[in-house]
């Protein structure tokens, strides 16, 4: 373990992470927080223990683009095993119910997958961080209450079927955040009638960020002055925001909490309302995070969400 001395100084921005399987999001953000000396420190778009891949890690000034980090959409790949259902709807869970998939054929497997796209909601797991009356249902279900059933949108863009070895089904699907893969395992189970868990799942991009641009949690930990060139800045970690730039007069006003006339801001006409764009000052030192909203019949510049430092 590094000492002290040796930790790096809070960074400001993004950090890429493949998170390892076994650990929760926030066992993995402890870790570089203790060991990394990141205080200030969270993450958007929480993998399961099961799950490996990209997870989103904001560090300092960067956690107030969590909000806007999670909205994109996500890539997983993954395998689901039929002829189980469990109460956490993948393999991790307690077995409920086992059932026979030998007559079940490729095909029918095939169309099942595929139909995932004309998903508009799904089934919230039992077993996760969505909360009722303040409590997340994981706690209700573990002190053995029954969590009201509740159902969210999701899209499912792109669906593809990899490989099949029967009982596992191997897939790929890009779909709106928030979607429980675990749940589109189980819905896939009880249409084929014989039931199904999700046993391995990799998030592939959190877009615009995959794979490739990930960093492992050992490696970070063992080498822990890569963390900073590792650390994507607030500009960077925004690559599909409009980078408009302001003098000391608009960043005063702005930190005044004033709107700002669109021609007060150069380099982007927006056309329309709730439109975005990440506003530096001409020394490249972020500001702030604008949308456009009307007011009196007029479109101005609202702030979103400042980003100086206090």
């Amino acid at each position: 373990m590094s000492n002290q001395s040796s930790r790096p100084k809070q960074q400001h921005g993004v950090l890429v992470l493949d998170k390892p399987k076994g650990y929760t999001s926030t066992e993995c953000l402890e870790k570089i927080k203790k060991r990394l000396g990141q205080k200030k420190i969270g993450h958007a778009g929480t993998l399961d223990p099961l799950a490996t891949g990209v997870l989103l890690v904001a560090l300092g000034g960067g956690t107030k683009l969590t909000p806007y980090l999670v909205e994109r959409d996500k890539v997983y790949s993954g395998w689901i095993q039929l002829g189980l259902t469990t109460d956490t709807y993948d393999v991790q869970g307690t077995v409920q119910s086992e059932g026979d998939w030998s007559n079940v054929s490729s095909e029918h497997i095939s169309s099942e997958v595929h139909a995932w796209r004309d998903f508009t909601e799904q089934t919230v797991p039992p077993f996760s961080a969505a909360k009722y009356k303040g409590t997340p249902h994981y706690r209700l279900a573990r002190s053995g209450k029954n969590p009201p059933r509740k159902t969210k949108p999701v899209r499912i863009d792109r669906v593809q079927v990899l490989d099949i070895q029967l009982p596992f089904v191997q897939f790929r699907v890009t779909c709106s955040k928030g979607t429980y893969i675990r749940s589109l395992a189980h819905s896939l189970g009880t249409r084929l009638g014989c039931g199904a868990v999700l046993s391995d799942l990799i998030r592939e991009e959190s877009r615009p960020f995959g794979l490739d641009h990930s960093v492992g949690l050992e490696e970070l930990l063992q080498n822990p002055e890569s963390l900073q060139r590792h650390v994507l800045s607030l500009p960077e970690s925004l690559p599909h925001w409009p980078k408009l730039y302001v003098g000391s007069e608009q960043t005063a006003r702005i930190k005044n909490g004033n709107w700002l006339a669109l021609e007060e801001v150069k380099g982007f006409t927006p056309q329309q309302e709730g439109e975005r764009a990440l506003i530096l000052t001409t020394q490249e030192e972020p500001v702030a995070l604008l949308e456009t909203r009307f007011w009196r019949e007029q479109l101005y510049w609202a702030i979103l969400r400042g980003l100086w430092s206090s």
